[in-house]
């Protein structure tokens, strides 16, 4: 045994001197393919270790667990650091799908099963009041409530939300909708959009049916406990599973105001996101406040504000066609319906 180790480690000294002799002659020019060799060696290897490692150390599994990291885990194109314009991660479906009809269905059923309006159904498939369904028959679902567009030469984000009797926001901000430029919204010929809330040209409403709610006067109140109006302005989009809060629009860019007092905890655009030039205020009750697509901030974090004080001016940074506030609200770190809080 002792002579076969021997024999192992004079065999080994002799490759090696032999290799080490060979970069001397070449005076280095070997010496970055070796480097690079060998972290590529390295690198192979921590990859086929790396289950091993994983299997007889559980405790470094559970961590990666408790972490939320997936072995093969993928972000959703939909997603943003806080919400592109309050899109958020979902399994929900969001493109439009195949349905095959069987007995006893309606278009009352089938919109339910889905979650979306008969009218929805109706649209999409051409049908009738008095259409009945056949068991066999295929019908184009959709994952939203509204209408499916497919763009034609010449046609803008602005031209088809008019065509619809909705603002331009929902559709920018729907996960599955994409765009040629993400600055200018630009469309490509034939590709299909998801209109939220959209109705055929000869339904359509002269003006986009959330703008007929609008906001009381911002501030109006002075207690505490409850939210008051951030801004004045029109409800262009409510809140949904993929906006995580409403956008409330307004040419007139006014100041925007503290929902309630607290502690601004972010000023600025710091990530490059979606939300653009944003204030986030701490109200150190479980509860916080996100004011997005501002024009100027007036406060800085950690600075401490009261309810109804002016905090920055309504604008359109970001993932944003015009001027409108966005605003969220989150109760413990989960967005909730603004509308069912604000006075």
């Amino acid at each position: 045994m002792s002579t076969r180790l021997k024999r192992g480690f004079f065999g080994f000294e002799s490759v090696k001197g032999g290799f080490a002799e060979l970069l001397y002659r070449q005076r280095g020019k070997l010496a970055r393919p070796f480097v690079h060799s060998g972290m590529v060696a390295i690198s192979a290897m921590g990859i086929m270790l790396v289950p091993i490692v994983s299997e007889e150390f559980p405790g470094l599994r559970a961590n990666r667990d408790l972490l939320g990291v997936a072995p093969s885990s993928v972000l959703s194109a939909a997603t943003e650091n806080e919400g592109m314009t309050g899109t958020v991660v979902s399994e929900r479906r969001i493109e439009i799908t195949d349905y095959t009809v069987v007995g006893g269905d309606t278009v009352s059923t089938v919109a339910k099963k889905f979650g979306i309006s008969e009218e929805t159904v109706y649209w999409e498939n051409d049908l009738s009041k008095k259409s009945v369904l056949k068991p066999g028959q295929t019908l184009r679902i959709l994952p939203e409530t509204g209408v499916s567009h497919k763009v034609s030469r010449g046609e803008t984000i602005y031209s088809i939300a008019k065509k619809y009797g909705v603002d331009a926001q929902p559709i920018i901000t729907y996960p599955s909708n994409t765009f040629v430029n993400d600055e200018t919204f630009s469309l490509a010929v034939g590709q299909v959009l998801i209109i939220p809330d959209g109705t055929p040209p000869h339904d359509a409403p002269s003006s986009p049916s959330y703008l007929a709610r609008r906001t009381p006067d911002a501030g109006s109140g002075v207690g505490s406990g409850s939210f008051v109006w951030p801004v004045s302005g029109n409800i262009s989009q409510g809140y949904k599973w993929y906006h995580r809060g409403v956008d409330i629009a307004n040419r007139a860019a006014p100041e925007v105001l503290a929902a309630d007092s607290g502690t601004v905890i972010l000023a600025g655009w710091p990530d490059n996101s979606g939300y653009g030039l944003r204030v986030i205020i701490d109200h150190g009750n479980g509860m916080t406040t996100l004011y997005a697509h501002l024009s100027r901030v007036y406060v800085e974090s950690g600075q401490r504000v009261s309810r109804g004080n002016s905090i920055a001016q309504m604008g359109s940074t970001g993932r944003s066609t015009g001027t409108h506030l966005h605003f969220e609200v989150r109760s413990g770190g989960n967005a909730i319906d603004p509308l069912a809080y604000l006075r």
